[in-house]
């Protein structure tokens, strides 16, 4: 079903290269847009409204800008973590 809305996101020339390249995840995350919007087949993703789907097509972008400064954010805790033990003074 979300392929199908990629392939018309993608039509519509909706889509930057970086997106069109991460074809995986923008339907991943459409599916979850869709299922929250109740959207539940390519019949009436094909009924749409070019205006719809570009607001599906932002909360998708919203949806991966969140996920990708999350797992920047545990990646610096992460990465803070490690400099706080390298820099620890041994104590006898």
């Amino acid at each position: 079903m979300s392929e199908f809305a990629f392939f018309r996101f993608k039509s519509t020339n909706m889509l930057t290269l970086e997106e069109e390249q991460h074809k995986d995840e923008v339907v991943k995350l459409t599916e979850e847009v869709l299922d929250a919007k109740g959207i539940e087949c390519d019949a009436r993703i094909a009924k749409i409204s070019e205006d719809q789907l570009r607001e599906i097509l932002e909360e998708v972008r919203k949806l991966r800008k969140r996920r990708k400064r999350i797992s920047h954010d545990d990646e610096s805790t992460e990465e803070e973590g490690e400099k706080y033990v390298e820099e620890a003074p041994y104590v006898k």
